[in-house]
């Protein structure tokens, strides 16, 4: 809506929503053959996801048949201007979280490139809140706070179709004032940002909650144009030998945003308040081995 250039605090917000996707392209040239030449040009902006997107696809590569060449260049632009860029086949391929809406605009490669670990949420709050925090048991408890969210953010239809409250604005950076002011109880944030976060803002008397976490399907997958079904399929069945053969999950597992991520969240320890998601699309390939990281596997 929701272990993310500014920095890892603007993965999931607009920051997140908006460039969940600051998104990287590529330029699709010629037949997915043995014999022909594909140059992959990719759009990298400092935003921690596109380092890591352009590292799945190289791992893709790895696996995929053919002759690649990734041409990298910085061109900083939002996802509704990727998108059209897609559509007017100006690039071939991009990355952001996923929903019904964009999954009928756009081809999407089902292989979820971060394990769904975007929809992980965990709660920027006022410190001297912790206490009442500490007290929730149930989803009855939960539902007796309330949550902050920038306006027009995905995660807003989550939370409420869950019954819970939500008070948003239209400013981002309102929201960590807000949420210290007491104008809602908690800010929830994807397990990449918030530290980040709260780093960059050393005058705000902020804190990462300690025990509970927000879990719902939230899938971050790249996308192609309708009109080239060989390029998601390639890439696609790439993912899915790298997955097979052990070398995704060591990128995984084995990138400092992701580490990081999942070490200083302590995940395994929290309460999960599982959600449901009512934007996901039918076709989410759920029951997929290895696709999706699981608590119990951490």
């Amino acid at each position: 809506m929701p272990l993310f250039t500014r920095t890892i605090s603007k993965l999931l917000s607009p920051p997140c929503h908006y460039l969940l996707a600051m998104t990287a392209v590529l330029a699709f040239s010629g037949p997915l053959s043995a014999s022909a030449q594909t140059l992959l040009r990719v759009n990298q902006t400092e935003h921690p996801l596109d380092a890591y997107a352009v590292g799945a696809l190289r791992v893709a590569l790895e696996y995929m048949e053919g002759d690649y060449q990734l041409d990298i260049t910085q061109d900083p632009i939002t996802q509704t201007r990727a998108i059209e860029r897609l559509e007017s086949d100006q690039m071939d391929v991009m990355w952001l979280s996923s929903n019904k809406q964009v999954e009928e605009q756009l081809l999407p490669v089902r292989f979820p490139l971060l394990k769904g670990l975007l929809g992980y949420r965990i709660f920027i709050i006022n410190p001297e809140s912790q206490s009442r925090f500490n007290r929730v048991e149930s989803f009855s408890d939960l539902q007796e706070l309330t949550f902050g969210q920038g306006a027009g953010w995905p995660d807003i239809e989550i939370l409420q179709s869950n019954d819970l409250e939500v008070i948003t604005t239209s400013k981002y950076d309102n929201l960590f004032y807000m949420v210290e002011g007491g104008r809602f109880d908690a800010f929830p944030r994807g397990v990449l940002e918030p530290w980040t976060e709260l780093a960059a803002r050393p005058d705000l008397p902020l804190a990462v909650e300690e025990n509970l976490v927000l879990v719902y399907t939230l899938p971050f997958y790249l996308f192609v144009s309708p009109d080239k079904p060989e390029l998601a399929q390639a890439l696609h069945e790439g993912l899915d030998k790298a997955l097979a053969d052990g070398r995704f999950d060591q990128y995984f597992y084995g990138t400092d945003m992701i580490e990081d991520a999942l070490t200083r969240s302590n995940l395994k320890s929290r309460q999960p308040f599982p959600l449901k998601n009512p934007s996901l699309s039918d076709q989410t390939p759920l029951d997929r081995e290895g696709y999706w990281l699981r608590l119990e596997d951490l």
